[in-house]
């Protein structure tokens, strides 16, 4: 029988951040004031078009999910889910600032509250990291699920060798070890092909381009 949802749960064996305001003043440093035009970027890369359906999956205070819509448009449906309550509090606050109808929800990466093949296109940005490798290969599963036939998934996060990393951010905690080329294998596993991949314009982020095959 086909499993319509994950259960519902908003606990994770991930990381989770809660504080939302200085996230975003991080973010603000990170990028020198550029983070919409990072997240538009992004956005492009995803190949996102009018009327789709996307998820934002662990979408932080909201603005690529923000960005998503916009790109979407008034027929399209964006989601966005994480696991701090106060980044989804400060999602809906920023969509309501924007006049962007977004629908936030707090939720995990393990256990996404959707219906199989429900979404033309997931997000996964700078999130992995956060995850032990059993939750990650549990998200990669849930992606996949969510994801239609044919549909897309971006992928952004820390690569290439440690030792190499540039910036200063891809020195502390998990970014340190995390290298994405590593975790490419478990998204081939769940029937996800990679089509394009390449450095994302910040710091040490790489991206890659998946899509789902026909089930």
């Amino acid at each position: 029988m086909e499993r319509v949802e994950s259960p519902l749960t908003t606990r994770t064996a991930g990381v989770v951040v809660h504080w939302a305001a200085r996230y975003d003043l991080l973010l603000w440093l990170m990028t020198l004031g550029r983070e919409r035009a990072f997240r538009e970027k992004l956005v492009r890369l995803a190949r996102l078009a009018e009327r789709e359906t996307v998820l934002d999956v662990g979408c932080g205070t909201g603005t690529l999910a923000i960005c998503a819509k916009r790109r979407v448009g008034s027929s399209g449906v964006v989601y966005g889910v994480d696991a701090s309550s106060e980044m989804i509090a400060r999602a809906r606050d920023k969509a309501k600032k924007a006049g962007a109808i977004v629908e936030f929800r707090n939720a995990v990466a393990e256990a996404l509250p959707f219906p199989d093949a429900h979404f033309d296109a997931v997000l996964c940005t700078v999130m992995l990291h956060h995850l032990p490798e059993e939750a990650r290969q549990q998200c990669t599963r849930e992606i996949r699920r969510v994801l239609k036939p044919g549909g897309r998934l971006l992928v952004v996060d820390f690569g290439g060798p440690a030792t190499g990393r540039r910036g200063l951010i891809g020195h502390f905690h998990r970014h340190a070890v995390f290298n994405l080329d590593h975790v490419l294998p478990l998204f081939e596993q769940v029937g996800l092909q990679k089509v394009e991949s390449g450095a994302a314009g910040l710091s040490d982020l790489r991206f890659v381009l998946f899509e789902a095959s026909s089930r």
